[in-house]
């Protein structure tokens, strides 16, 4: 038996009309589909809008943590997920020429934590995440880019007004709309793009068939393993994915791109020239590869205010708080925001800006310094993982070890692994408890929600919201 118990399953709400919003929300992404499955369990509901003309296979692999996997669970995406789910057995840092230097054992985490540590193609997640959506009840349109958001007199409804000429009224508009979000310079009623960060990364996906045959490296897909290549300027992951179908690689570089460009076609002999120093592992892994596309990586300091003074119009994910992928945590983030939004806003018990106000007041004051947070320790992993050879690198080597002990002594008594840590830690692989572990992966959501809705009645019983 674990030490947490294993989540709850949310249980949709029937709701009465009176107090049963209808929630616009705007893209068709993870989170915006985890914000669907939430709201629609907290009995309202939801009608997504995507700007694509289809909703298809995109992206390549995606990790998802123990706070965020008891969150799909909690959902009833277990049986669908884990059908499309690898578990990898440790997180391993690697120096840049090969020497391991530390590890984490993320089978025992997850036992601890009582919720897995899995691996997606992120296609799958998306599919599982659209489906229960939909057997939910939530209607979907595609072709429909939202353009900008109007407010009625009495504050009580927002319409979202499209591109096309199209207009579309709800209770509650939830701008969901990804890192490059038009919503969000709605909302400042200002220009607002994504901030650089001078790293790029390639993606690509090599087929597992492919490595089997190579002795040196067969043991990556037989054995599923997180691996974190860490060296100067730059550093390298991969992992398994598909029950060992495909092998996912991502290597993180100074960004050369054009200011303009997010996404464009990579020159493989390039890529493969960047690392030809490393680890010969990571060379043949290369050699295997035949395209592959750079991505500029871009964060997002959240804002004062997540949401309009109307209270019809909100935002979550990516639009407000994206963050370096160095932390694996984006994905996550994004959809602790649906959940949390989800369990505010079964409160209701009406449909008035008052109660709106009050709930999404709560939820952004879950939301808004724990992603915070995550932003602050993606950009500290980003130096962590950059630095060059050099006394500051062996002192980094030896925290790894160090902390790597450490958490070998935690295992042995894996209850403490569950108890939530104020602050952020030292150790510089930063999911062990000793690095960020211990707040990130010990999360409460439910718990999280109930204390700050009680702490926001506490308050406005002398001061009210409006």
């Amino acid at each position: 038996m674990s030490p947490r118990p294993p989540p709850r399953t949310w249980q949709k709400i029937d709701r009465d009309p009176s107090s049963q919003l209808h929630v616009i929300i705007v893209g068709a992404g993870l989170g915006g589909l985890g914000a669907a499955i939430a709201i629609l369990l907290a009995g309202h509901d939801v009608t997504v809008l995507e700007s694509a003309s289809e909703i298809g296979e995109i992206g390549a692999g995606i990790q998802v943590l123990p706070n965020s996997s008891r969150i799909l669970i909690s959902w009833g995406l277990q049986e669908k997920l884990a059908k499309h789910a690898t578990m990898p057995r440790y997180a391993n840092m690697i120096g840049w020429k090969g020497n391991h230097l530390s590890r984490m054992d993320l089978h025992a985490y997850a036992e601890a934590l009582g919720t897995p540590f899995w691996d997606f193609h992120r296609a799958n997640l998306h599919h599982c995440l659209m489906d229960r959506a939909m057997e939910l009840g939530a209607k979907l349109q595609v072709r429909s880019r939202v353009q900008t958001i109007e407010y009625a007199e009495d504050g009580l409804t927002a319409t979202a007004v499209l591109s096309d000429g199209r207009s579309m009224s709800a209770d509650l508009i939830v701008g969901a709309d990804g890192i490059s979000s038009r919503l969000r310079e709605v909302l400042l009623c200002k220009p607002d793009p994504p901030q650089p960060t001078g790293d790029l990364a390639y993606r690509l996906l090599i087929n597992a068939r492919d490595m089997l045959d190579d002795p040196e490296l067969r043991h990556f897909i037989e054995d599923p393993q997180v691996n974190y290549w860490i060296g100067p300027d730059a550093h390298a992951v991969n992992y398994v994915l598909r029950g060992g179908e495909l092998f996912n690689m991502v290597l993180l570089v100074p960004d050369d791109m054009p200011a303009a460009s997010m996404t464009v076609d990579g020159n493989v002999e390039e890529m493969q020239a960047l690392y030809k120093d490393w680890d010969p592992r990571i060379g043949k892994i290369l050699s295997l590869c035949q395209s592959v596309q750079k991505w500029k990586l871009c964060i997002r300091p959240t804002l004062e205010k997540w949401t309009h003074e109307s209270g019809a119009f909100t935002l979550l994910g990516d639009a407000v708080h994206a963050t370096l992928p160095y932390l694996a945590s984006g994905c996550g983030m994004a959809l602790e925001d649906g959940a949390a939004l989800g369990l505010c806003l079964s409160k209701l018990t009406n449909k008035s800006r008052e109660q709106k106000l009050y709930a999404l007041r709560v939820y952004e004051e879950c939301r808004k310094e724990r992603t915070e947070r995550v932003v602050e320790r993606g950009n500290f992993q980003q130096y962590m993982y950059h630095i060059h050879d050099g006394e500051e690198q062996r002192e980094r080597d030896k925290r790894l070890q160090m902390f790597g002990e450490i958490d070998q002594h935690l295992l042995k008594t894996p209850e403490v692994l569950t108890e939530p840590r104020a602050g952020s830690g030292d150790d510089p692989l930063p999911w062990r408890y000793h690095g960020v572990g211990g707040w990130l992966l010990t999360y409460d959501l439910e718990k999280d929600v109930e204390h700050r809705w009680e702490q926001v009645r506490r308050e406005t019983q002398a001061r009210p919201l409006l």
